[in-house]
């Protein structure tokens, strides 16, 4: 057995000196983050593995949305599985603030004030809604020329080719996805007001499509041609299911990271500790795996700092 050591704090200490501190000390959820961030950093450096990233919409309200950016600009993972308020929240933020809030706060008088809570996030009307319909309806004018049936990787990536000269559009998820070529994959695209966009654009338009099985066929491509599968789950939900459940078809997963705030017993998927999985054989027996609970906020700038 090996024994358990202090953590030393030193002026000028690395991310990556504190990390490798995590794993000697042997304490609970930080001995269980060293083992998650030396996963992720064997499976980025796995040239052989094709690297799935899959994450809810409300931390790209915050300012982790920056860490998920560059992971994209710094092409560390090479798909993207997300949910509709991804796009709501990356567009948005191109064109107005979201600003510091609190969780204390009388959500009836933010009502009445046109200011939308997100946990402590305050997001005004005219951040969200109102300036994404302003912005979308001539970009789908646009889109819709060109073509009349659209999956949702096409439609992110000309969304992002779209943007390209926004001057914020380098701080978008969105643009370095398209930039990049990284598949973004929304299984869910009608839930949040992306969607709901494409639905009032449908109205008028009748012979626009969303084909969600094109999706579905490309990630059967991906998934088919990999010599090795990997990836970091943030949370749960539709995100992660459908990367764990695409990964079944060739096995399971080589490497899973899963940091999550849910509980395992309440049966849900966010809760789902990762080795569930095996039993459906949507990660493999031998995998490198381990779910890290703690705050996505906190955790994946940390992780992507051990890795760089």
């Amino acid at each position: 057995m090996d024994p358990i050591k202090n953590i030393s704090i030193k002026e000028n200490q690395s991310v990556k000196d504190l990390v490798d501190q995590f794993e000697e000390s042997g304490g609970f959820s930080a001995k269980m983050f060293a083992d998650g961030a030396k996963i992720f950093k064997q499976m980025v450096n796995d040239n052989e593995c094709t690297k799935f990233f899959s994450f809810p919409a409300c931390i790209v309200a915050t300012g982790t949305r920056g860490v998920i950016k560059d992971m994209v600009k710094n092409k560390m993972v090479d798909v993207i599985i997300t949910t509709c308020g991804t796009l709501d929240h990356d567009l948005a933020r191109i064109w107005k603030d979201y600003y510091k809030g609190t969780f204390l706060t009388d959500d009836r008088k933010l009502h009445k004030e046109g200011i939308n809570r997100l946990g402590n996030v305050f997001v005004p009307n005219e951040s969200y809604g109102i300036i994404l319909e302003e912005k979308m309806k001539p970009i789908l004018q646009r889109i819709y020329e060109q073509k009349k049936e659209w999956n949702t990787r096409d439609l992110i990536w000309a969304f992002g080719e779209a943007i390209k000269n926004e001057p914020n559009a380098e701080e978008s998820i969105i643009y370095w996805a398209w930039k990049n070529k990284i598949p973004i994959f929304v299984p869910g695209i009608t839930d949040g007001s992306f969607g709901n966009q494409l639905w009032l654009f449908w109205q008028m338009h009748k012979d626009f499509k969303i084909n969600l099985l094109e999706d579905e066929h490309a990630l059967s491509d991906i998934v088919y041609s990999a010599k090795k599968t990997g990836a970091l789950m943030i949370g749960g939900g539709i995100s992660k299911h459908h990367v764990i459940w695409w990964n079944q078809f060739r096995d399971g997963l080589d490497y899973a990271v899963q940091i999550t705030t849910a509980v395992e017993w309440d049966g849900s998927l966010s809760g789902a500790r990762v080795r569930e999985a095996i039993s459906w054989g949507k990660v493999r027996e031998d995998a490198k795996q381990v779910t890290v609970p703690g705050d996505a906020t906190i955790l994946l700038p940390l992780l992507y700092s051990y890795v760089i």
